[in-house]
């Protein structure tokens, strides 16, 4: 079972452990093949759960922070060396950083493992928590509160559960077909057939109206501790906001430059940063 960080109103718990089993790694390995060999990914993945283990289980804050950042080396040569990408790697990798303290690579991260797996309880569990870490705070837009409200099951089911319900909601459409073409109408088969049709269609067309914004949004992560955004892509322009903008703050991409990226921040405010500062999902 892999770690899950839960909110505790004095501290994180530290007890929590990274595991995941090496005949999956391995699996994942040779489909992709990677650079390293099996065994290296297995060392280095064996590894990386002890340094994490040996972090947790100190009470010496800057040993603890030297384990950790090992851990942040190992996890990231599987992923680059070995070229594995999977939402449990990237999820380990995303409580490494965080119990290391940058809130801006954890939250960049925990994107990267809900995006491949966006149903996941755990992931959207961490990735709640380190969101309420970082300084920026950046309310959605009133009229996008409204919506998130009404549409819940739009913004908030990933596309996976969308078509698991879909599915099912057709499934018992054909049943209650059948129940009425054997044993006849009645007002309520056809209105129960008439509520799963018309759920079936809602989250169908909520799944593929979601899949085709996916495929062309391009997200990123504030990873600097700070960053100045500005109303070009200079440092010359003047400044976007009064105060910079901080880890862990996410975008939209808009744009790309030389040197700097064009960002819509989750107010709609759109400004430039130095593309060193930052990271694309």
């Amino acid at each position: 079972m892999f770690a899950t960080l839960k909110k505790n109103p004095k501290m994180l718990n530290k007890k929590c452990l990274i595991t995941l089993s090496g005949l999956f790694l391995f699996c994942l390995v040779s489909s992709a093949q990677a650079r390293l060999s099996k065994e290296q990914a297995y060392s280095l993945f064996g590894q990386a759960n002890q340094l994490f283990r040996q972090a947790n289980s100190t009470d010496d804050s800057k040993q603890a922070q030297k384990l950790y950042e090992k851990a942040i080396l190992n996890y990231e040569k599987i992923i680059s060396d070995g070229r594995i990408q999977n939402s449990k790697l990237y999820y380990n990798l995303a409580n490494a950083y965080f119990l290391s303290g940058n809130i801006g690579k954890a939250i960049l991260n925990y994107r990267r493992a809900e995006k491949l797996d966006g149903s996941d309880a755990n992931i959207q569990k961490n990735l709640a928590f380190a969101r309420g870490k970082r300084i920026d705070k950046i309310p959605l837009k009133t009229e996008k509160r409204v919506l998130h409200t009404l549409f819940f099951w739009h913004y908030d089911f990933p596309i996976k559960v969308k078509f698991i319900l879909t599915c099912i909601f057709f499934a018992i459409v054909c049943i209650i077909l059948i129940v009425m073409i054997w044993f006849g109408r009645t007002a309520g088969r056809i209105t129960t057939a008439l509520i799963f049709g018309v759920l079936m269609i809602c989250f169908l067309a909520s799944a593929v109206v979601e899949a085709q914004i996916q495929s062309n949004k391009i997200s990123g992560v504030i990873t600097d501790q700070q960053v100045i955004a500005r109303q070009g892509d200079g440092q010359n322009y003047p400044e976007s906001f009064k105060e910079p903008l901080h880890a862990g703050t996410e975008f939209d991409l808009l744009e790309r430059r030389i040197g700097w990226f064009h960002i819509k921040l989750s107010d709609d405010s759109d400004a430039w940063i130095p593309n060193k500062s930052a990271e694309l999902i």
